[in-house]
C-alpha cells in the first residue's frame, strides 16, 4: 500500500463522519509517519509499511467510531500552542480564546496602572490551556488553577511542564471555588464551567459525546455550577477584581443576569468569532 492508497481508503472510511474526511484522512496519516500534509501530497506514490499501515487503520477506525480527533491524536492547539488532550479533560475550543484574550487585556491594563501583581485563578482547568497561556503570556502573572478531577489536573500539570511555567502555575484539586477560597484575594477570575443543559448534550457518536460529562454537563438549566461559582465571588475576589466566565448562547443573558446580582458588579457581555454571545466580564466592587 503506498500513501496515496492510504489516504483514499481512510478519507472512504471516514466519510459518514462529516466533511473533513480528507482532512482528518491527512492528518492521521502524517501523524503516524511524522511528516505533514505536504510531504504526504508529494510522497504518494511511497509505500507504507505494515507496521505504520495498522498504526493508521487504527486511528482511522477511532476516529470512524466519531471519537473527536484531539483525542485520537492525543492534543489540540490553543492560541497557537499544542496541548496534550485525552478522554479526561474538555478538548478546548477556538472561542475560549476569545475568553483569554479578555482577561489578559484586563491584565495589561493593571500592569499600565501600576500594578505589579496580578494574581489570576481558572475554576475548573481541565487540560490547563487557559492557566497555561495566561502564564505564557505574561510571565510576572501568579496563576492558580482548580478541579476536581485528578485525571485532568494530571494532564494539567504535563501540560504547563512541557510549556515551561510548571514552576509558575499552582494547581490545586477540589470542587469549583472550594480549594482557591483558602488562597485568595484573586485580581483575575477566569472560568469555561460546564454550561449544556443536561437535555442538550448529545450521545456518541457525537464529539460532545465521547468528552468528560464533568466538563460538559451543566445540569438543568446549565447555570448550577455557574450560581455556585457567583455565590463564591465574594470570598475569591480582590477588591475592584474581574471574572470572566463563558457560556453558550442560550445561557448567556440568564447567567449575566445571575452575576449581575452581586452587589457592585458591573457586567458586559463579549461575542465569539461568529458574533454570538458567548462570554461575560464582570467588575466587582
Amino acid at each position: 500500500m503506498t500513501v496515496g492508497d492510504a489516504l483514499r481508503a481512510s478519507t472512504l472510511r471516514l466519510a459518514p463522519v462529516g466533511d473533513g474526511a480528507p482532512h482528518d484522512a491527512s492528518l492521521l496519516l502524517g501523524h503516524v509517519l511524522g511528516r505533514d500534509r505536504a510531504w504526504l501530497m508529494a510522497h504518494r506514490d511511497d509505500p507504507i509499511d505494515p507496521a505504520a499501515r495498522g498504526r493508521n487503520d487504527a486511528l482511522v477506525r477511532r476516529r470512524a467510531s466519531g471519537e473527536p480527533l484531539a483525542y485520537v491524536l492525543g492534543e489540540a492547539w490553543f492560541f497557537g500552542r499544542r496541548f496534550e488532550v485525552d478522554g479526561a479533560v474538555l478538548v478546548p475550543r477556538p472561542e475560549t480564546e476569545l475568553l483569554v484574550e479578555a482577561a489578559l487585556s484586563e491584565i495589561t491594563a493593571r500592569r499600565r496602572r501600576g500594578a505589579s501583581l496580578v494574581r489570576a485563578c481558572d475554576v475548573g482547568t481541565g487540560s490547563g490551556a487557559i492557566a497555561v497561556t495566561l502564564a505564557l503570556e505574561d510571565a510576572a502573572l501568579r496563576v492558580t488553577a482548580s478541579d476536581v478531577s485528578a485525571a485532568a489536573l494530571a494532564v494539567a500539570q504535563r501540560n504547563a511542564d512541557a510549556a515551561g511555567v510548571g514552576a509558575r502555575i499552582r494547581f490545586v484539586a477540589g470542587d469549583l471555588a472550594e480549594p482557591l477560597v483558602p488562597l485568595r484575594p484573586f485580581d483575575v477570575i477566569v472560568a469555561n464551567l460546564p454550561y449544556v443543559p443536561t437535555s442538550d448534550i448529545p450521545p456518541a457518536p457525537d464529539a460532545v459525546g465521547f468528552e468528560p460529562r464533568v466538563a460538559v454537563d451543566g445540569c438543568a438549566d446549565g447555570l448550577v455550577l455557574y450560581r455556585r461559582l457567583t455565590a463564591a465571588l465574594p470570598a475569591l475576589a480582590a477588591p475592584g477584581a474581574c471574572a470572566f466566565f463563558e457560556a453558550a448562547p442560550g445561557t448567556i443573558e440568564p447567567l449575566a443576569a445571575l452575576v449581575a446580582a452581586v452587589p457592585g458588579a458591573h457586567v458586559e457581555i463579549g461575542e465569539d468569532y461568529a458574533g454570538l454571545e458567548r462570554w461575560v466580564a464582570v467588575t466587582l466592587p
